[in-house]
């Protein structure tokens, strides 16, 4: 019996070296309470991947004091290559202890010398239903192109939204289903959900009513180009508020497809926009994009229409407050650069780039519609809001950290390949900051467009003769009348340029 027990002991110690050799042999980035209490949870814990190798302090070395038993490096520039004879495979980063900056820097000192690097929450913000090891993630770009929390006026925001029945359009889209689960956050008497894509709103519709029991929602499945069902559901509901979400967007389809764009983009916002008027809707928030400025495509002239028509409607006296607010492109949306990137080096390559030189702007999801929302407070009626959207990001660069944060080396492993820039694609996105083209408003991450509004009369005529031409599928005489409505629409990679010669200017 003593043999016995000394042999299963044997055994198990052996397993348990076998599993920790296996474990990746990690430092906390920083000494203080969290990185203590994540570096605790990771000693404890049998069921994960993770071995402590110490910390990494900011402000001084401690040679001759150990944390949980383990040293503390100071950080510097030759941090990495001290650490070569620890052989540390990753650096956990814990909450937001580091600014973006430093933390990119930190990232790409680690890529270089082959150093994983993971994101941990603190410990109170964990999931209790995961392990060590689900807590603690690989970091993903998102985690670096994140910008600084927004300060909102939620006491604003509640005034217009709590208790009052809200519409949402696109509200199974990827900005739309987000808009959604911000307002429910402030007891809406009723928030009704419409789109007209079925599965997404379905699955859209499990999640809300399994994460908002207090909210009473409404999931309606419908076309904005469909004016009967529009107006039925305006008779139907007492609506106060309209955040018109629902848009085609792909710039190279609806560049192939005008007339398309003309249903949705344009008649669908002109409907909602009168039934809105003419049923005494108190707030109507429009969602456009920085690709309305100075379009160069079909998609960013439609919408720049869209706007022209609401600014219109606004200035014939309509009781109505109605909003545009235009921001770029949001980190995560259905169609973005990041899962396309993704899902390319998932399949072993390559990654294309459209252009060598490309940039653009990101915000995320959450930061988008929170700025919608508080952008619905500020409007007194018939104003185009901007987003501040930080610093362009080279869409070159992107590629290539992904590349590396995915374990892989560009151009050997995993190639990038530059493919030349799509149907009506620009090189750079018009900077939504432009100081001659904009005006500051009392919150910093929030200005308005100084646009030029049309009169209504003016604008109908337009409209009409746009549907006409889409009610034909005539997708030249569409794309010719936007340019006579949008003289700055100057179509680029495009069949389109040769109207750009002979195009009626008007005066």
């Amino acid at each position: 019996m003593l043999l016995f027990r000394m042999v299963v002991k044997s055994v198990y110690q052996l397993f348990t070296n076998l599993n920790t050799l296996e474990k990746k042999r990690v430092l906390l980035l920083g000494v203080n309470d969290d990185t203590i209490s994540v570096g605790e949870a990771m000693t404890i814990s049998r069921n994960q991947d993770f071995d402590l190798a110490g910390f990494v302090s900011f402000t001084k070395s401690h040679s001759k004091i150990k944390i949980l038993g383990k040293p503390i490096f100071k950080y510097s520039s030759d941090l990495y290559e001290n650490l070569q004879p620890y052989d540390i495979d990753g650096i956990v980063i814990v909450g937001n202890t580091i600014s973006n900056k430093q933390k990119n820097n930190i990232v790409d000192e680690c890529l270089n010398y082959g150093i994983q690097i993971y994101n941990a929450p603190v410990i109170k913000e964990w999931n209790d239903s995961e392990s060590v090891q689900g807590n603690i993630k690989e970091i993903q770009i998102e985690d670096l192109l994140e910008r600084n929390p927004i300060v909102l006026d939620d006491s604003l925001i509640n005034e217009y939204l709590n208790n009052r029945i809200i519409l949402v359009t696109g509200g199974a889209g990827s900005i739309g289903s987000e808009i959604v689960r911000q307002v429910s956050q402030f007891n809406p008497k009723k928030l009704i959900v419409l789109d007209q894509a079925e599965s997404p709103l379905h699955e859209l519709e499990l999640e809300l009513r399994s994460m908002f029991t207090n909210v009473a929602f409404e999931f309606v499945l419908a076309d904005v180009g469909n004016l009967k069902r529009l107006t039925n559901l305006f008779n139907k509901e007492d609506i106060s508020v309209v955040f018109h979400a629902a848009a085609y967007k792909h710039v190279p389809l609806i560049e192939n497809n005008p007339s398309e764009a003309v249903f949705v983009n344009i008649i669908g916002t002109m409907h909602l926009a009168n039934l809105s008027s003419q049923f005494g809707v108190d707030r109507f928030v429009m969602v456009s994009t920085d690709k309305a400025v100075n379009p160069t495509n079909v998609m960013g002239a439609s919408k720049r229409a869209a706007e022209i028509y609401v600014q219109a409607l606004q200035a014939k006296e309509s009781k109505t407050c109605f909003i545009t607010t235009r921001f770029g492109n949001v980190l995560g949306s259905n169609g973005s650069v990041i899962p396309h990137f993704k899902k390319q080096i998932a399949a072993g390559g390559p990654v294309t780039v459209t252009h060598q030189d490309i940039i653009r702007y990101f915000m995320t999801i959450p930061e988008a519609c929170q700025l919608v929302l508080q952008a619905g407070t500020m409007g007194q009626g018939g104003e185009v809001f901007v987003f501040d959207m930080g610093k362009p990001v080279r869409i070159m660069d992107l590629a290539e950290k992904m590349i590396k944060l995915s374990g892989f080396v560009p151009y050997e492993q995993i190639d990038i390949k530059v493919i030349g820039l799509r149907p009506g694609e620009k090189l750079f996105e018009e900077l939504l900051n432009d100081k001659a083209k904009t005006l500051q408003t009392h919150h910093k991450k929030i200005m308005r467009a100084k646009d030029q509004v049309l009169c209504m009369e003016e604008v109908n005529d337009f409209v009409i003769d746009i549907a006409a031409a889409a009610e034909q599928q005539n997708n030249t005489l569409v794309v010719k009348k936007l340019k006579e409505l949008i003289p700055e629409f100057l179509s680029q990679n495009s069949i389109y340029e040769e109207l750009d010669k002979d195009v009626k200017i008007r005066t």
